[in-house]
């Protein structure tokens, strides 16, 4: 699990190779990322975007830009957590991604925060 926190705002991942519905023959490599954001500072924040970069094993980048996450722009009280689950597919058995949510606190003020570096990798893909 990768963890990483600024502004108060806590973004920790776990992931996991979904076997069932990937195709290594094909190149296709498909990875669960479980995302948990909790708001540990003493203001409400909203997400508002998320900014991710996918490297494959081959140093070929993705960047992927949008509104929210899974199709909600969450609302985090004080001490409260929001969690989700999205897939990443990659052409290569081992990859990373990293990136930032841009958030808003009840001020207006906006911020990133960042979301760490994890790898994605079968189990016993890397030593």
């Amino acid at each position: 699990m990768m963890t990483a926190a600024a502004n108060n705002v806590d973004v920790r991942v776990r992931t996991r190779f979904v076997t069932e519905r990937s195709d290594p023959a094909r190149g296709l490599y498909l990875y669960a990322y479980d995302v948990t954001i909790t708001n540990r500072g003493n203001t409400t924040c909203q997400l508002l975007t998320r900014h991710w970069i996918i490297t494959d094993a081959f140093g070929n980048v993705e960047e992927v830009k949008g509104p929210g996450v899974v199709g909600e722009t969450p609302v985090l009280e004080a001490g409260q957590s929001f969690r989700y689950t999205s897939f990443c597919p990659l052409k290569t058995p081992v990859g990373s991604m990293q990136g930032s949510y841009q958030m808003v606190n009840r001020s207006g003020e906006r911020f990133d925060a960042p979301i760490p570096a994890f790898t994605l990798a079968r189990a016993g893909e890397i030593n």
